[in-house]
């Protein structure tokens, strides 16, 4: 991967002037501008020049103001859990860290929302909810900040029941690149009062503004939970049962699927006994009687499509045990190939599309040498390939670039995107024409340029 120019030290005007704001928060330590500067992308990492740790939206904007003031970027931070260089220093530049502003500011349960600073993560908000018979759905795997997860429109095993963060967050404080703090969107559930500022923010990846604090939606826990795991004898056959699945209309919560490869490094890494086969897990929420309904059809569903070996699990730490064990996939497949990194894809095609792509990718696969795991969740037609590479072997880098490309061309032509929910950061850039077209992208450049017109709000990233 080329290398961007070398970029000027910070002038040592700006150094001064946030030392004396922030004191120790303010840090040009060779480990702490690495810690910074690196994701669990492929991409090389990518150091700022300085980390500037901030406490509130008022720190925020005036960092961002004197950043402005000597035309230096300015690199969002939550907790460095991206897979797409978003907070990579392309262009030097202070990295702002939002770890610190971890207050759940206010819970609103009769109205079932509640407001956080952006470095909450969806862990600490469910622990803060405990009590009060709600829960924030959205679930990536990672336990990523609330305002990372807002920034890259993030999803997870959920979505197929309670969307994505676009569904799902009410209103934001952002800053802007000129260090105006503004509010937008509200508490009321629905609301016509001109555009949609919100839903602009989420997703921008921090090239428009800094998400400071956020007000999402919150959820009853039902009354009654089951998870299963289903084996079939092929990923055909599991993709099927999705498919009927969601076209019959059962309310499932999640549905994961894992190909063989995967579930072999999920045994190894977690030391379960799954059975090594295309597998399937479910999840069902609702009434005691909802749920027994749906799993028994989806039960009678996946038979006829082959499925077999279904394990219930209805007691807490049963669940917990196997979505544990499936949000350690993308860290157990790294252990296939030790000292590699992971070069992923996440497309998202239409449902009735999905069999076909899967199908598809897998005869691509068969012509790679590098090892590739499928898994994803197929019940809103996303899947991931994580594709293992070491990034100093021209070969397995250009194996990786051929496995995207055909994958990502492949979801296109069915009407899909390149990135179902791990956003476009470094990675993607390429194929937002593509997608997207030379007007709509067109647009894109339009805003960027009114809202940050220097360029200075995590620049190089989403526009090609």
């Amino acid at each position: 991967m080329t290398r961007p120019a070398p970029h000027p030290p910070l002038p040592e005007p700006l150094v001064a002037a946030l030392r004396e704001r922030l004191g120790q928060r303010f840090s040009q330590g060779e480990s702490v501008r690495l810690q910074h500067g690196r994701d669990e992308s492929v991409h090389a990492p990518e150091p700022p020049d300085a980390v500037a740790f901030a406490e509130s939206p008022d720190e925020v904007a005036a960092i961002v103001r004197l950043c402005r003031e000597h035309r230096v970027p300015v690199i969002p931070y939550g907790a460095g859990s991206s897979v797409e260089g978003h907070l990579l220093a392309v262009r030097g530049g202070v990295s702002i860290d939002l770890s610190g502003m971890n207050r759940v500011l206010a819970i609103h349960a009769e109205d079932l929302d509640a407001t956080v600073q952006a470095g909450v993560t969806r862990k600490q908000l469910n622990e803060a909810l405990k009590g009060t018979g709600l829960f924030f759905p959205i679930d990536p795997g990672a336990d990523a900040s609330l305002g990372g997860m807002a920034a890259t429109r993030a999803s997870g095993t959920n979505a197929v029941r309670y969307g994505t963060m676009r569904e799902n967050v009410m209103a934001m404080t952002v800053v802007l690149a000129d260090g105006r703090i503004i509010r937008t969107g509200g508490r009321a559930k629905k609301s016509s009062a001109g555009y949609d500022l919100t839903r602009l923010f989420v997703g921008s990846e921090g090239t428009l503004g800094i998400v400071t604090e956020l007000t999402v939606r919150l959820y009853p826990v039902p009354e009654a939970m089951s998870a299963a795991v289903c084996t079939f004898p092929d990923v055909d056959a599991a993709v099927n049962t999705v498919i009927q699945t969601i076209q019959m209309g059962v309310p499932v919560a999640r549905i994961e699927l894992l190909d063989a490869l995967t579930l072999t490094a999920i045994n190894r890494f977690s030391k379960t006994t799954l059975p090594e086969r295309p597998t399937l897990f479910f999840e069902f929420h609702g009434s005691a009687t909802a749920v027994a309904e749906q799993a028994e059809f989806v039960q009678q569903i996946a038979g006829e499509h082959g499925g077999e070996h279904f394990q219930w699990a209805t007691r807490p730490e049963e669940r917990t045990r196997l979505w544990q064990a499936r949000h350690d996939a993308y860290f157990a497949c790294l252990q296939l190939k030790p000292g590699g990194r992971a070069f992923p894809t996440d497309v998202c095609v239409p449902i009735s599309r999905l069999a076909e792509c899967i199908a598809a990718t897998n005869a691509d696969l068969a012509q790679v040498s590098i090892p590739i795991m499928l898994f994803g969740h197929v019940g809103d037609g996303n899947f991931h390939l994580v594709v293992l590479v070491d990034p100093a072997n021209e070969k397995e880098m250009a194996e990786a670039e051929w496995i995207n490309e055909r994958v990502v061309e492949r979801a296109l032509a069915m009407e899909g995107t390149c990135t179902g929910e791990h956003g476009i950061g470094l990675g993607k850039k390429k194929f937002m024409l593509r997608e997207h077209g030379d007007g709509a992208v067109d647009v894109m450049r339009a805003l960027k340029r009114a809202l940050d017109p220097d360029d200075l709000l995590n620049p190089g990233k989403i526009l090609p």
